[in-house]
């Protein structure tokens, strides 16, 4: 119920103007959002990257509606890029082909996008694009672009796909995939899906996810395990011992703000941790899914707004 209702909030254009305008409105979404420009991104990295984790670095926003704001968008990620070399930052990228300017002109994207492939796979030491998942309309085009992607010389192992456990199709998504060997962040998704290409109940979605999980785990390619379900992490973790995977085989990403505690714990036990630092002024369809990810989110937010 609530997570339908926090999904259902997240495409509503009117509450996002009147939030991502209001001062209130930032200070709620400040905990999980490192801030509006890209020094504030910087400086979250460094905090992260002083306790330990790595980071993947995302400038919000999708679905930009002229090409003008596309090309401002990839102009960030080289300068995230830049800088991440410059302040040798344990940090890489992630972007949404919308925010690239899918929907305003494909060509124009599937450009920008490679440019920044071919920048990251030209750094010393090399970097990595992930290719967020969108929607189901976007599914299909996004992962055949990664998949031509990683096949131009010099690209393999510097981008990657995100595949959700929700989807149908997802299993077949994972093997098409490891394939060409390419590296898979795995999460449970977070877009408003139909019932018949989607997993509609939580225990089906987190058994997905269980299932692409050792799957991914085996195959002997670096992946990225999405998850803040403490109970999926223990499976993984013994399913790891069980297997004899070795603890630097694949990677824990979580979410800027969420479960500290338990992205410490990880790190203090040896797994690898990525944490995922958003920020720019469109964050709140993002902070609206995070809700509907986890409810309980939203009374962590509501108590700490009573906070100094």
């Amino acid at each position: 119920m609530l997570r339908a209702l926090f999904i259902s909030l997240s495409e509503s254009r009117s509450l996002r103007g009147i939030a991502e305008r209001s001062s209130l409105g930032r200070r709620v979404s400040s905990r999980f959002v490192a801030g509006t420009g890209v020094e504030d991104a910087l400086r979250a990295t460094q905090v992260v990257n002083k306790a330990g984790p790595s980071v993947s670095i995302d400038n919000l926003g999708e679905n930009v509606t002229n090409a003008e704001e596309a090309r401002e968008s990839a102009h960030l990620y080289h300068q995230l890029l830049d800088e991440i070399s410059n302040r040798q930052l344990n940090a890489n990228v992630s972007l949404k082909l919308t925010h690239m300017g899918l929907d305003v002109d494909e060509k124009l994207a599937r450009d920008q996008v490679t440019a920044l492939v071919a920048k990251a796979a030209a750094m010393t030491p090399r970097n990595f694009v992930r290719v967020d998942m969108e929607g189901s309309p976007y599914t299909q085009r996004t992962l055949d672009f990664v998949h031509e992607l990683h096949r131009v010389p010099g690209n393999q192992g510097c981008v990657g796909a995100v595949i959700q456990s929700y989807m149908r199709r997802s299993e077949d998504d994972v093997e098409k995939l490891l394939a060409e060997r390419i590296r898979i962040r795995l999460c449970k998704g977070a877009y408003k899906e139909a019932e018949d290409i989607a997993f509609q109940k939580k225990s089906e979605v987190d058994a997905n996810y269980v299932k692409l999980m050792k799957i991914l785990m085996k195959s002997g390619v670096y992946h990225g395990l999405a998850t803040h379900d403490e109970d999926i992490i223990n499976q993984a973790k013994a399913f790891a011992s069980s297997e004899r995977i070795s603890r630097d085989a694949f990677e824990f990403q979580m979410l800027y703000g969420i479960r500290r505690d338990l992205q410490q714990r990880l790190g203090r036990d040896g797994w690898r941790m990525r944490v995922y630092i958003p920020f720019g002024t469109e964050w709140y369809p993002y902070f609206m899914r995070r809700l509907a990810e986890r409810p309980a989110n939203a009374l962590f937010v509501a108590r700490n707004l009573l906070r100094k």
